[in-house]
């Protein structure tokens, strides 16, 4: 790895003293690494899912943050049958750490395709 990379200066050189005080008086402050994206979570939470469940996810219907991760509704086809509108998918609930690790899951609901949810 380039010097560089190593102390983020981007010059090769070691960062100053002036420069980190430069830094501070400017405003900018020191971040934690950047949060992962929705995208990132969804496939994260459908990628795991296929291994426990050995079925590929048809999508992701929720996602959301919370506070120690991220949630999501992942839509998996149980039972194939012909016509495609009577095959059974379910919905799984997933849970996410802030990391992407699958904490937990649960099925919370088995429809047929051509089903369409009532208005509540």
């Amino acid at each position: 790895m380039p010097a560089s990379d190593k102390n983020g200066t981007g010059s090769g050189r070691r960062p100053s003293r002036s420069d980190d005080t430069a830094r501070r008086a400017s405003g900018a402050r020191t971040r934690k690494p950047a949060g992962h994206s929705a995208s990132w979570a969804m496939r994260s939470a459908a990628g795991q899912l296929e291994e426990l469940l050995g079925r590929t996810p048809e999508s992701v219907s929720a996602i959301k943050p919370t506070e120690d991760g991220w949630e999501a509704d992942v839509e998996v086809l149980e039972l194939e049958r012909v016509p495609e509108t009577t095959s059974v998918l379910g919905t799984y609930h997933v849970t996410l750490s802030a990391r992407g690790e699958l904490l937990a899951y649960e099925r919370t609901r088995r429809y047929t395709r051509g089903q369409i949810d009532r208005r509540r």
